[in-house]
């Protein structure tokens, strides 16, 4: 071993000399930076040289100590062989070893066949299926007469939200989603909704006659008792009272008796209150719903979505927060009541004759027409159970649309519900066979969820978007909602967020209409979409919270009848019979060409490299509604200064809405210039699109509070809408209106949209700054 130590040492340190020179990295600044590494006889001439090595070793002429003593004999010179040769086989034995750890450890596929072939490797960079390829597919899966025997297994008779009934329709759609290979999940809430008394009824007295004990009912009343004059309001809408007003008919402690339709029935309630009325009876009128004269009506009055006893927090078992309610809770009561006993009190009332654009053929009431209200509804607490599946992508996964409908009805519900929920499961079926059998895949995963307690106020989604709002936020990129697809043949509307308008118009273009009469555009907007197709998207629509509340852009459609009202929704009569008679027993046919337009939405947002979604379409909204407040104050400058004085200016807020409208061009001029190859790029387009709805929320009011905080299509004092009608309070000079608050929600609603622009504009550096 000495002698082994001996060669190595003769190795690194005697002759003959050597110099190496090594190159380093090149530097920041471009220059090449050398390190000069001499070997121990170069160190040793150089330190003799510089005087210092004679000191040590005397003769800088003589060889090494152990250079001396070893030499170059044979004898060495095999000790130096041997050495050499041991240092080779330990590095050998070491680098099979490392190798032989490789060898062995696990694979992730160990089952997968290798092919000779090089399989094209998926980088995500682009879509491996052609998107004409995936329309093709979809339309060979999504066929009538599939819809048959789904039909039959998700029809019931009776499945109100939180019944064993609507518990084993949910499990129905586990049990689906799971053969189709889906994960899946529930969500479980414990909500509390009001129902009708158990034992009693709910009472309606006219001149103390005879008691009309209506089964229907409206859930979230108030209860109790009131007795008030009669007084007829039309719909009950806004322009209703108004004209009530107008003509100075006292609405105070009124109980009004309204049609049903137009608006929603919360809105109604909603609308008697703020004028001082006691209570709201509500029916259906011949002229809505035809051949409907016993027909009892089921809803709900609570203006706003969710349990209204959890308002802005989720209604899981464990909530401790302490009791509180919505404020959209109405302070008095509101009862349905059929044609037949409507008729018996309109036929009987007295005073001034309606106007003729109401009918003419009623009375509005006066002060002896007195009616009696008792309601007795009861709160319960129910548990429900939201069920889910999801597909996921392949490139983005932590993104995803979500696809819903809900489950639960007061009857049967075909319309409501059932049709939703088998287009759910029949899109989920279709989209996973093109995954596991066809080779698609989504850059951008898919979630279907099937919703309880819809018919309370969309309980159901809304509580799931309560619990999970800050999981949702910037990954929840869209919402396309299933209820109501189909109620009639001869219309098509869609209600949506204007950032998918340019998405349903290309949509509509591919996807053919019943019968193959042309394209769903050709056919049904006749090259108008904004006044042929799209519609308002309404308080009592699933569709609503998602889009106002949680900021996510999303779409409710379905094929309509001539009025666009199917008369049985919210009735015991939605039955499967009743829906043929309103699409001419089409109604699988619909429910398949209502398939393939969600899913050709869904499947071209979680396609495409860019999301589909146009920021652009805001930017004229926008515009209109500050061009109308510019012309309203104005207007209130000029007719009450004292109200709004001069130093009030729109230069703030036009400046914002100049700033949103750069951002989106700028945005879309990105886009045009972007290279799709690139994934981190189009991840960061993409957020820069998703962000823009949920900017829309107003940072500045409570979601418990005001719950629909988008300034643009929510409600409440912080939107546009409201700043434009706090405008025409104040012009009137109306005593409720008030001009600092005016003047603070102006100014937040400016910051809203200018912090939209911000965010839009992207990164930090590229924010405009003219506000």
């Amino acid at each position: 071993m000495d002698q082994a130590r001996s060669t190595i040492s003769k190795i690194f340190n005697g002759e003959p000399h050597s110099y190496t020179r090594f190159n380093l990295t090149q530097n920041m600044e471009g220059d090449n930076s050398q390190v000069e590494m001499k070997l121990s006889s170069d160190m040793d001439e150089e330190v003799g040289e510089n005087g210092v090595g004679d000191n040590r070793n005397h003769n800088s002429n003589r060889k090494p100590y152990v250079a001396q003593k070893l030499g170059r004999t044979p004898k060495n010179l095999c000790f130096m062989a041997a050495a050499t040769l041991l240092i080779f086989i330990i590095g050998y034995l070491l680098g099979y070893l490392v190798h032989r750890k490789k060898d062995l450890a696990p694979t992730c596929a160990a089952s997968v066949v290798r092919l000779d072939e090089d399989v094209a490797h998926e980088t995500g960079a682009a879509s491996l299926m052609d998107w004409d390829d995936v329309k093709k597919l979809l339309a060979q899966k999504v066929t009538a007469a599939n819809f048959e025997p789904v039909f039959r297994e998700f029809s019931s008779a009776n499945h109100r939200a939180g019944s064993p009934e609507d518990d084993a329709l949910g499990n129905k759609v586990v049990k689906k989603f799971k053969e189709y290979g889906m994960k899946t999940w529930t969500d479980e809430h414990f909500v509390k909704v009001q129902d009708p008394p158990t034992s009693g009824s709910n009472r309606v007295v006219f001149k103390n006659g005879n008691a009309m004990r209506p089964e229907g009912f409206l859930s979230y009343s108030a209860t109790g008792q009131v007795t008030g004059a009669a007084l007829y309001a039309y719909y009950g809408q806004e322009s209703d009272l108004r004209l009530l007003r107008d003509r100075s008919i006292n609405m105070t402690g009124r109980v009004m008796l309204v049609r049903a339709g137009r608006i929603s029935l919360a809105e109604k309630v909603a609308n008697a209150a703020k004028m001082g009325a006691s209570a709201v009876l509500i029916y259906p009128d011949v002229a809505d719903y035809l051949n409907l004269d016993s027909v009892q009506l089921f809803g709900h009055v609570h203006m706003g979505s969710g349990d209204p006893y959890t308002p802005g927090f989720p209604s899981f078992n464990h909530t401790q927060f302490p009791p509180v309610q919505s404020s959209g809770l109405p302070k008095i009561l509101a009862q349905t009541i059929t044609k037949d006993m409507a008729t018996k009190i309109l036929k009987q009332l007295g005073g001034q004759d309606v106007p003729t654009e109401w009918g003419g053929l009623n009375k509005f009431g006066e002060e002896g027409d007195n009616i009696t209200v008792e309601v007795n509804n009861i709160l319960t607490e129910k548990k429900i159970n939201n069920v889910f599946g999801v597909i996921k992508g392949f490139v983005d996964a932590d993104r995803y649309v979500v696809i819903g409908a809900q489950r639960d009805a007061w009857g049967p519900g075909f319309a409501a519900s059932t049709v939703g929920t088998s287009v759910l499961v029949e899109l989920a079926r279709s989209i996973s066979d093109m995954v596991k059998n066809d080779g698609f895949k989504p850059r951008r995963s898919i979630v279907f969820a099937s919703w309880s307690a819809g018919e309370y106020g969309s309980v159901g989604a809304t509580e799931w978007l309560e619990g999970y709002v800050s999981s949702l936020s910037m990954k929840a990129f869209s919402y396309i909602n299933l209820d109501g697809v189909v109620t009639g043949q001869k219309g098509f509307k869609v209600a949506a967020s204007p950032l998918m308008h340019s998405l349903i118009e290309s949509t509509m273009n591919e996807v053919n209409s019943p019968n193959n009469a042309g394209t769903l555009f050709s056919r049904f907007a006749k090259g108008n979409l904004e006044s042929d197709v799209l519609v308002p998207l309404k308080l009592d629509n699933a569709a609503y919270p998602f889009l106002t509340f949680s900021g996510i852009p999303s779409v409710s459609f379905g094929f309509t009848s001539d009025n666009s009202y199917y008369t049985f929704v919210g009735t015991k009569l939605d039955t499967r019979e009743k829906l043929n008679l309103a699409t001419g027993n089409q109604v699988s046919q619909l429910a398949e060409i209502a398939t393939r337009f969600a899913g050709h939405m869904a499947l071209r947002l979680v396609h495409d490299h860019l999301l589909r979604m146009d920021v652009m379409k805001y930017d004229k909204i926008i515009r209109t509604r500050v061009a109308q407040i510019n012309v309203k104050v104005n207007a209130v400058q000029r007719m009450q200064p004292k109200r709004l004085p001069k130093d009030l200016t729109m230069q703030w807020l036009m400046s914002a809405s100049g700033s949103y409208s750069r951002a989106s061009r700028n945005l879309a001029a990105d886009i045009q210039n972007s290279d799709l190859e690139d994934i981190e790029m189009c991840r960061i387009i993409n957020d820069r699109i998703m962000a823009v709805e949920k900017n829309f929320l107003s940072p500045f009011v409570s979601p418990r509070e005001n719950p629909f905080r988008h300034i643009l299509l929510g409600s409440g004092s912080h939107s546009l809408k409201a700043l434009s009608d706090h405008l025409d309070a104040l012009r009137t000079d109306n005593p409720e209106a008030d001009a600092n608050l005016f003047r603070n929600q102006f100014a937040l609603a400016t910051w809203t949209i200018q912090g939209c622009a911000n965010s839009l504009a992207g990164d930090v550096w590229s924010l405009d700054n003219e506000i």
